[in-house]
């Protein structure tokens, strides 16, 4: 076929744009699927006899979403199955992480405190789901986050989400900064210590379990390094000084019992296991003071973990537990860690590998 110049350049008509595009819907319904993808562009507007749409560019402000318009939305995470992109499994933990809002907390003395706190929401998904939708988590909580803190709001809040996603297993982790004022050692002085402290609620396979996770940072002096300094002072008039550094514990505790175990109790049950916790304000006296008070209780990692589980084992209102220490050595460019824990609820064979990093509290 010869094809002219000047019939290239030619404006097409009206009928004649008409006449190719029956003549290209026609050939398409006998084409093949790898003729269909040849052709590179995407004809299925065409092909159902649609021109290309006239786009708004301006935000409908006034635009309002009625029950009926609702319906038509898609929403892919609720799919079918057949839209399952790799391996059809269950999956144990799917949800959101650190969403933020303030909550009030009950105090040992009869206050109410409100806190910043960062708000973990999982639930199980089953093998034949496609997904969640994680706002309903949020909203489920939402609905709860005013009243005052208690582990049975967190219950209420699980038990609305697990229904509205239609989950067998569900859980809610909720983290903060508990600031509790501290006396120092001699001046007389007090201050604010900050406490990361957090609750947890969680069911697996019907049963649930309330959680508490408190990092506590108390100074470590070596044994081993205090017992040498004076060998050298004693046989060879020598001043040496031992090493200590700031050292921190995961406790993590299961609640258990008709009795609360408020969060100045388990901080408590810390400082009397291990009193050399780090200070806030601090004179001469109380600096002189640390000092003896850490050579008073010189030790190492595994006196730590041993000396809290005994703390914690002998509390009628804790039953499992895990204490993970860590002593970020001032003599070793590495740290010494240790875990140690009660019962099933935190026994693993493998853990994070960035479990230990996570303990370094910046000052």
């Amino acid at each position: 076929m010869n094809v002219h110049a000047s019939e290239i350049d030619r404006e097409m008509q009206a009928e004649e744009a008409r006449d190719a595009l029956n003549r290209l819907r026609a050939w398409a319904q006998t084409a093949s699927e790898a003729d269909l993808a040849a052709v590179g562009a995407d004809l299925s507007g065409l092909l159902a006899g649609k021109a290309y749409p006239e786009f708004s560019r301006d935000y409908p402000s006034d635009f309002t979403v009625d029950a009926a318009y609702k319906d038509t939305l898609p929403d892919l995470q609720n799919g079918p199955s057949s839209l399952i992109r790799g391996a059809k499994r269950a999956i144990q933990h799917v949800g959101i992480s650190n969403f933020r809002l303030p909550i009030r907390f009950h105090t040992r003395d009869g206050g109410d405190i409100a806190l910043e706190t960062s708000v973990t929401g999982t639930v199980s998904l089953e093998a034949e789901k496609k997904g969640i939708n994680m706002s309903r988590i949020m909203r489920s909580f939402y609905r709860h986050a005013e009243k005052t803190f208690s582990f049975e709001v967190v219950n209420a809040a699980l038990e609305d989400y697990k229904n509205d996603l239609e989950s067998f297993d569900a859980r809610i982790q909720m983290r903060f900064s508990y600031p509790v004022k501290v006396q120092s050692l001699r001046s007389g002085l007090w201050g604010y210590q900050y406490y990361d402290i957090a609750l947890e609620l969680n069911e697996t396979n019907g049963v649930r379990k309330k959680i508490m996770h408190l990092d506590y940072v108390y100074s470590s002096t070596c044994p081993c390094s205090l017992e040498l300094s004076e060998h050298a002072r004693e046989m060879r008039g020598q001043l040496a000084t031992p090493h200590s550094q700031r050292s921190v514990a995961r406790i993590s505790v299961e609640l258990v019992g008709p009795n609360r175990l408020w969060f100045e109790d388990l901080l408590e049950l810390a400082r009397d296991a291990v009193p050399t916790e780090t200070q806030v304000m601090v004179k001469r006296e109380d600096e002189q003071a640390f000092a003896e008070l850490n050579a008073a209780n010189p030790i190492f990692v595994e006196d730590a973990a041993r000396l809290f589980s005994k703390a914690l084992e002998d509390d009628p209102r804790v039953g499992d537990f895990r204490v993970v220490a860590s002593h970020q050595e001032s003599l070793h460019s590495h740290d010494a860690v240790s875990i140690l824990t009660e019962g099933d609820t935190f026994a693993a064979e493998s853990y994070d590998p960035k479990m230990f990093a996570t303990l370094h509290h910046a000052g």
